[in-house]
């Protein structure tokens, strides 16, 4: 906690939110290379992003590190993984399973919004790879995104089943197999924030929007049929910054790495409190 409160601190003067231009470049001597390497090699180029909490007057850079792909894993992930062990060890990122269940290594990767851990190293040696911590989030450190907002969020729309009676048989809230697929593509989430730090609207916003995620979340158990308060979770939707933001762009669609719809979802609610 102290590490995160030091960060947004220290990092709000310098770029309040982390986009694309609030970096700068790295002077030469940065860049981490292989060991001398044999003629079979195959060198690429990870730009990896960089900042210290400890060093609040230093900007935010790109630092080189090349890797030589023969001895590398084929996922972004090993590449991190890599680096941290056998070249740089103040590289710091997020990372847990590496199945993409947990979502931790969620990162801007290439441009796109990904799980490291599911991201494939491209195998063009040409051309280099650009690692990001989540667009538009305060930074811990390096590729650390600081989830404080987005779990509060979270906890604000109440994701546990809500019910004023019991089950009929005393033991469990049966659900017919019609309405238990009615969650498939919602319960899937794994909370990684991709889709909610793609949004333009979830950027400007995120504040108030409770963004692609959450909402999608929302929609999960608004849904399900156990579930007894569901016009108590749309009601605390009803107003013009909780869900009204979203202008249905679609990045959130496009980037969930685990290929889910909370834009659909998103639609889903807007018809329910339209039509209820």
């Amino acid at each position: 906690m102290a590490l995160r409160i030091a960060s947004r601190r220290a990092f709000a003067p310098l770029v309040a939110r982390r986009g694309m231009a609030s970096v700068v470049e790295a002077p030469k001597a940065s860049a981490i290379a292989e060991p001398a390497h044999d003629p079979q090699a195959k060198i690429k180029k990870f730009q990896i992003y960089r900042w210290n909490p400890d060093e609040p007057s230093k900007k935010p850079y790109m630092q080189t590190y090349t890797l030589d792909l023969n001895k590398t894993g084929p996922m972004m992930l090993d590449a991190l993984i890599r680096i941290k062990n056998e070249s740089d060890p103040t590289l710091t990122f997020r990372r847990s399973c590496r199945e993409g269940i947990c979502g931790s290594c969620a990162m801007n990767i290439d441009g796109v919004n990904t799980l490291a851990c599911l991201c494939r190293i491209p195998t063009d040696t040409a051309k280099e790879s650009r690692i990001y911590p989540l667009p538009h989030t305060y930074v811990v450190k390096d590729l650390v995104p600081d989830m404080t907002q987005f779990y509060k969020q979270y906890k604000s729309i109440k994701p546990y089943l809500q019910r004023d009676e019991p089950p009929a048989d005393g033991k469990e809230n049966l659900q017919s197999k019609a309405d238990r697929k009615k969650l498939d593509g919602m319960y899937e989430c794994i909370l990684c924030a991709c889709c909610s730090t793609s949004c333009p609207s979830y950027w400007w916003n995120s504040e108030e929007y409770l963004g692609p995620a959450v909402l999608m979340q929302s929609y999960r158990w608004i849904a399900d049929s156990r579930d007894q308060r569901t016009e108590e979770r749309k009601d605390a939707l009803n107003n013009s910054m909780s869900l009204y933001r979203c202008h249905t762009i679609l990045n959130c669609s496009r980037t969930c790495p685990k290929g889910l719809n909370p834009a659909l979802a998103i639609a889903e609610i807007k018809k329910s409190m339209a039509f209820a």
